[in-house]
């Protein structure tokens, strides 16, 4: 492809993907290239425990999950949100359900069916696939470069898609090497910061035995946010479902302040008062793990937390007791390293691209997926952003082809 009428997109991921899907169903001619050995690396370990396409909760609060991006990404939602991903997996032959959470799952849970389908469909429509092709920036009259086993070669398409990632599980492919190259151009990039992570806690030895044991049906605060779920306890920390859902206010508070106050209630569905009658009633002679186990249901993990953190005084007193066991703070004093984290947040700005997604400085490229400067949770809202964020990629890169083709 060395001609005005082609798209290359860069990156195997869920955007690219989907960039690449949406350009070949528009009468692209597309080529998709990436670095890697085969597509779809990082979302096959997304899939390894359940693949969580998207989620069921009403677009407008599915919306509010992007935080300072919620509003551009209602408008990619009206193209392309959770319903219509949920219509394009049942067009590849995969049925998706929605679980006891409103999280929605193919019907196998797996994400190699899914995606031998989806690259059998790009194929189909035509898309070349060229992997084992690292994007190494522009040469100097714009073409773009690539390094591959046989050396250094350039392509000049009409149009390309940037779908490059971010800065998590770098071993995947996304390793954020794409930064110098839009900066070489005058982009403006937010620096890549950890998302969906765990965070640092010093804990004492009595916590070893303890390490990989989970925390369920807690519920987890800081700041104004107070939200239920699952946290796990590790030999560095804490990490888990409910931390990655408050690990944005978190992560900014830890790098602003040198530390952070995790809140939480071992027990929510019982009020303060509930528990101390309950700690109150007569136990004989028994430890203070087997009451805290007999009278409220603690697990091991959640009594150790316990004693780690509440005061002493506060082991001794039943109505102090049950206070600690409903606020409990654990001080957190760093975040695990980008390269660890699920996702990624900072980017390319958004104020660097148009309408389409197509970068202001360099009309013809476009970006889209992690890449971006946007983050979310897990739950699907990750997947369902970099879908949309590719799809609408893809149509600005056919109505870019459509506006500066030459006469036939």
């Amino acid at each position: 492809m060395d001609g005005c009428d082609g798209i290359c997109v860069i990156g195997g991921g869920p955007a690219g993907l989907m960039a690449a899907e949406t350009a070949a169903r528009g009468g692209g001619r597309v080529i998709l290239c990436d670095a890697m050995p085969s597509v779809g690396r990082k979302f096959l370990l997304a899939g390894r425990g359940g693949l969580n396409l998207t989620h069921s909760e009403p677009l407008a609060d599915f919306t509010l999950r992007y935080g300072a991006q919620a509003a551009l990404f209602g408008r990619l939602f009206a193209d392309f949100g959770p319903t219509e991903l949920r219509a394009w997996a049942a067009e590849l032959g995969v049925d998706t359900f929605v679980g006891t959470s409103g999280r929605v799952f193919p019907a196998e849970f797996k994400a190699a069916p899914l995606l031998r389908a989806w690259v059998r469909r790009l194929r189909d429509l035509g898309v070349a696939f060229r992997t084992r092709q690292r994007w190494s920036g522009f040469a100097e009259d714009g073409a773009l470069r690539f390094l591959s086993d046989d050396g250094e070669w350039q392509m000049r398409p009409g149009a390309t898609i940037l779908a490059l990632g971010g800065g998590s599980w770098p071993r995947l492919g996304s390793d954020g090497g794409w930064i110098r190259s839009l900066r070489s151009i005058g982009c403006r990039i937010s620096p890549l910061r950890p998302s969906n992570c765990g965070f640092l806690v010093a804990w004492s030895a009595h916590m070893k035995p303890h390490f990989g044991h989970p925390l369920k049906a807690v519920a987890l605060s800081f700041g104004e946010r107070r939200l239920r779920g699952e946290a796990m306890l590790t030999d560095y920390g804490i990490e888990g479902g409910a931390v990655y859902a408050l690990s944005a206010a978190l992560r900014d508070a830890v790098r602003r302040d040198g530390g952070a106050i995790l809140t939480i209630d071992l027990k929510p569905d019982l009020d303060e008062a509930a528990l101390r009658e309950r700690l109150e009633r007569p136990h004989g002679r028994q430890s203070l793990s087997n009451r805290l186990r007999k009278a409220v249901n603690l697990t091991p993990a959640a009594v150790a937390l316990l004693r780690e953190t509440a005061a002493p005084a506060d082991l001794a007193s039943p109505g102090r007791l049950a206070g600690a066991i409903k606020a409990l703070p654990i001080p957190l004093h760093g975040v695990r390293p980008l390269a660890e984290a699920i996702s990624s947040a900072g980017g390319l700005c958004f104020d660097e691209l148009d309408d389409g997604l197509m970068v202001r400085r360099r009309p013809g490229l476009f970006a889209a997926g992690e890449m971006l400067d946007w983050e979310a949770p897990t739950g699907g809202y990750l997947l369902t952003g970099c879908f949309a964020t590719g799809r609408r990629a893809g149509h600005g890169a056919l109505r870019w082809l459509a506006g500066n083709s030459p006469l036939k």
